[in-house]
């Protein structure tokens, strides 16, 4: 254990939840996580239901855990893409994830961890500006075009007296592929 430890320390990796454990602000999104907005006129404040205007761009937002307000920013990897799409567009496996149309992505790619901060409004697509990757929010994020291999993970969402939050953590893994 102590040479994989080494080995990780000179690569700059963490170890999974002994990291996270350590260093709250790098842990990845929990059930109970609410959003806040990364930039724009409101950086920090909390992200409702009502920010999230259908058809729009999507938000790029932090998760924060609510009763400590301790905002889990320490990792890129925890950037999420919140967008409002049209309920009746959403694919049977999208669906069970999303709260009232809104559905939640990893911001980071995964073709090569670049942000994915594109939009095509006209196609409703999400797009990386790297590499040209392409995803279908409405069908899980499923890659439409380009390099990416595979979807970007899925944060399950929940709606609950007007508070928007995670609902369970990331559906697959964050980054990269092995």
């Amino acid at each position: 254990m102590l040479l994989t430890q080494a080995v990780a320390a000179g690569l700059g990796l963490t170890l999974g939840d002994a990291a996270g454990a350590a260093e709250p602000h790098s842990t990845r999104p929990q059930a109970g996580d609410i959003f806040v907005f990364v930039s724009g006129d409101n950086p920090g404040h909390v992200i409702g239901p009502s920010d999230l205007t259908a058809g729009a761009a999507p938000v790029l937002a932090w998760p924060m855990e609510p009763a400590s307000k301790i905002v889990r920013d320490g990792s890129r990897l925890n950037q999420v893409l919140l967008l409002r799409l049209d309920e009746a567009a959403l694919d049977d496996e999208t669906r069970p994830h999303a709260a009232e149309g809104i559905v939640a992505y990893s911001a980071a790619c995964t073709h090569a961890l670049c942000p994915v901060t594109g939009w095509k409004a006209e196609e409703r697509i999400l797009r990386c500006h790297c590499h040209n990757s392409e995803f279908d929010p409405s069908q899980g994020a499923k890659v439409v075009f380009g390099p990416a291999p595979r979807p970007l993970p899925a944060l399950p969402l929940r709606i609950a007296d007007g508070t928007l939050s995670a609902a369970g953590p990331f559906r697959g893994r964050v980054g990269q592929p092995s």
